[in-house]
């Protein structure tokens, strides 16, 4: 299967720290069917995320916020996406916009309104968990 999804940083730290979430349900079906898309970009800022002090009470220690985020690397295709798009009102989403194109991605999962006002983007649609859930 050729299909890639992109998901958001508050996506994938939602799908790692709640479960029994939709956002957790799409995670684990995007895995099933297909691979992550990941570039540098949204790699770094995973690693930055995770590793704030509020999400300490989460994980009994930062060997385990590694091994979430090898769990989802294994499963994972990094791209470099050589177009830059300045798109979105907060420039911090234009790298997952970039990404998705760069992978000619299946689909984008987000719950942020301001990537999700741009569904479709050139063709690639940008969905919430639950829509993520009904249409694939």
């Amino acid at each position: 299967m050729n299909e890639l999804f992109v998901f958001d940083t508050n996506s994938l730290i939602s799908a790692f720290l709640i479960e029994g979430t939709t956002t957790a349900a799409a995670m684990d079906r995007a895995v099933i069917l297909a691979k992550l898309a990941f570039s540098n970009g949204t790699t770094d800022e995973l690693v930055e995320v995770l590793f704030r002090k509020k999400f300490d009470k989460y994980f009994l220690n930062d060997e385990e916020k590694w091994n979430a985020i090898q769990r989802i690397s294994s499963n994972a295709v990094f791209f470099s996406p050589d177009e830059s798009i300045t798109a979105c009102r907060d420039p911090k989403d234009n790298k997952f916009l970039e990404l998705a194109v760069a992978a000619n991605a299946s689909c984008i999962i987000t719950g942020d309104k301001d990537l999700l006002v741009f569904n479709p983007f050139r063709g690639i649609p940008i969905l919430n968990g639950v829509d993520f859930m009904n249409n694939f």
